[in-house]
Formats: structure tokens, sequence, C-alpha cells
């Protein structure tokens, strides 16, 4: 398992203004990007409480429920889920094929999208959030 910092989001990297909305994020994403990241919100909102909303902070995507729960973003390679360290530790025999860093899991574009996996993720980051 690979371990390491992340590189900076798309749209940063390629010296764009930071996105105000998650539309303007998406606009920026690459092309061969856009179906894994679309994927990876779709999965993480429906893992969120209804009443959670869409933001922007530290210019990537996150989910707003009481405070931030997770942050998401898009690379030119993979697709990174931030759901903090403490649940990347509870889910690390699961990820053990995925690339991790202390608070980040990355999907790579090429392969399918653990759709299960990030669901009960982002489901513990709630459950966490309550206590």
């Amino acid at each position: 398992m690979k371990k390491g910092k992340s590189p900076k989001p798309v749209a940063a990297a390629k010296g764009k203004t930071a996105a105000r909305n998650v539309e303007e994020y998406l606009a920026a994403i690459p092309e061969s990007a856009r179906g894994t990241f679309t994927r990876l919100r779709a999965t993480v909102r429906a893992a969120a409480p209804k009443d959670a909303s869409e933001t922007i902070s530290y210019q990537i995507p996150a989910i707003r429920h009481n405070g931030i729960l997770v942050w998401y973003a898009a690379f030119s390679k993979h697709c990174s889920l931030f759901p903090t360290a403490s649940v990347i530790n509870k889910f690390k025999d699961e990820l053990k094929d995925y690339s991790t860093s202390k608070g980040t899991v990355h999907f790579p574009i090429d392969q399918p999208l653990p759709t299960r996996l990030i669901k009960r993720m982002v489901k513990a980051r709630v459950r966490e959030s309550r206590e």
C-alpha cells in the first residue's frame, strides 16, 4: 500500500481560480476522471443524512451536517475520499488494496469504485460526528 501526500486537486493544479461551488468544481475536472468523480459524489450523497448539504471546503467538495463530515476530490489518475483518520483506521483491512494516507483514500479512475465500502465509511463518519 502506497502512502504519501495527495497531489493538488485538478482545478488548483491547472492554475484556475478556486471553485465557488460544486458545479464549478465539476466543470474543471478532466473528462477522464469525471465519471468516477460523479459516482463517488453520488455515493457519498446517498450515504449522508438527507438534510446534509454540499459545499466547497479547502477548495474541494464536502458534505456538511453539523460540521464537515467528509471531503472528496478529483485528480488526474484517481478520486479521493477524505473521511478522517479515525474512519480510515476503522476500515484499514478493507482498504489494503487502495493507496491511503492518514485521512485519505485514493480510488483509481481505471478501476471499479467500491460504492458499498464508501457508503459504509460515510455512515461511520456520520455516527462518529454524533458522538
